[in-house]
């Protein structure tokens, strides 16, 4: 692992083009430490409570991920979850998780992953603490500990990590989420991550070559 650079990654736990780009996470990681940064995609008055409408809204984007991606969409999502009326999609809850996480030896993006399965394949509610305290077990998190941490983690601590995270994507110039940045030598690179949807050993080796050169 080159140590000496580092890959930003600008997500939102429900932003289902990162998603898409989960494989290319995945391939990163054996590269360089990638850090990620939730941006609260569904926060606040933008939390969004599933309705027939937001239903309809989101099939043909998901059909679209799925599509460029090969990312599966699993009937537990498509007609359990979307079909849920007592379920809201909030981004506030699984980024306090996955900080809870990362103060648990890192593993944030353990549970950004399973957090994501979670959601677009098994149709689970993550914004729920219950469900995202079952998913930290599942990646073998001590329970007890995580929910200490996510109680430390939820509400102001979240606010000025998505705070953070919002204005590191304005400085670097991302247009949404996702946004990779690569970082090396003090320098802030802006990345491409979408032209390698579907392609992540192709994908780990421009990274690679980026971090070489």
């Amino acid at each position: 692992m080159n140590a000496t650079a580092t890959l930003h990654y600008i997500h939102d736990p429900l932003c289902g083009w990162c998603y898409a780009a989960a494989p290319l996470v995945a391939a990163a990681r054996p590269l360089l430490p990638v850090q990620a940064h939730g941006g609260g995609l569904m926060t606040g008055p933008r939390r969004k409570p599933v309705t027939p409408e937001l239903r309809n809204f989101v099939m043909p984007h998901d059909r679209r991920i799925a599509q460029a991606s090969g990312q599966p969409f699993g009937e537990g999502y498509f007609e359990g979850l979307l079909r849920d009326p007592q379920a809201v999609f909030d981004s506030a809850p699984p980024i306090s998780a996955l900080l809870a996480a990362d103060a648990q030896g890192g593993r944030g993006l353990d549970l950004l992953a399973r957090m994501q399965r979670a959601h677009y394949v098994e149709g689970r509610r993550i914004a729920e603490p219950a469900v995202l305290a079952e998913l930290a077990a599942d990646i073998g998190l001590d329970r007890s500990a995580f929910e200490s941490a996510y109680g430390d983690a939820a509400g102001a601590a979240t606010e000025a990590h998505i705070a953070a995270s919002r204005a590191l994507l304005a400085r670097v110039g991302g247009q949404g989420f996702p946004t990779m940045v690569l970082e090396q030598g003090g320098a802030m690179t802006l990345l491409d991550p979408m032209s390698f949807l579907g392609r992540p050993e192709r994908w780990r080796e421009q990274l690679s070559a980026a971090i070489e050169g």
